[in-house]
């Protein structure tokens, strides 16, 4: 009875860990999704007037620096 209740406190634990696993890919894909829009919206700004090359460059260095922490597989889904 003890190896049965083992087995399954491992294996719940172990979908607790993929859970988890799952939900920080998720908040990091979300995290870069806004780090690129925050770069378009840059960008355009800085393009129509209404922005400058620096909020620009910020928010591409903010982008990748996520990329090189995290990856770049965010960028799939855009």
């Amino acid at each position: 009875m003890a190896g049965f209740l083992d087995r399954a406190k491992e294996q719940a634990q172990n979908a607790l860990n993929q859970g988890k696993q799952k939900v920080d890919e998720v908040q990091q894909q979300r995290a870069g999704n806004d780090l690129l829009k925050r770069l378009g919206a840059a960008y355009y700004a800085e393009r129509h007037g209404s922005g400058s090359a620096q909020a620009t460059q910020d928010a591409l260095a903010a982008l990748e620096s996520h990329i090189a922490t995290h990856g770049d597989g965010f960028l799939r889904g855009a």
